[in-house]
């Protein structure tokens, strides 16, 4: 399958405005055999399959792992 190389993942917060993080694939792929994604700083970590579900993956200690949107990012 044919993966994006890249996703907008956006964390909805009601008191305060929406958090949107982009995020890249990586070469490497979670247990359920999709890629993992990750945002530039390696904090954000997905591993996102071909429809679009998302597992949040811990990158270190003491994390809350939302549930974001998530929407494809088009390459120009």
């Amino acid at each position: 399958m044919d993966y994006p190389e890249s996703y907008e993942l956006v964390f909805q917060a009601s008191a305060v405005e929406d958090d949107a993080v982009i995020v890249r694939r990586t070469v490497r792929e979670g247990a359920g055999g999709y890629p993992i994604y990750e945002d530039e700083t390696g904090i954000v970590r997905a591993e996102i399959s071909g429809n679009g579900e998302v597992r949040m993956m811990a990158s270190g200690g003491h994390q809350v792992l939302g549930s974001p949107l998530v929407r494809a990012v088009s390459e120009h």
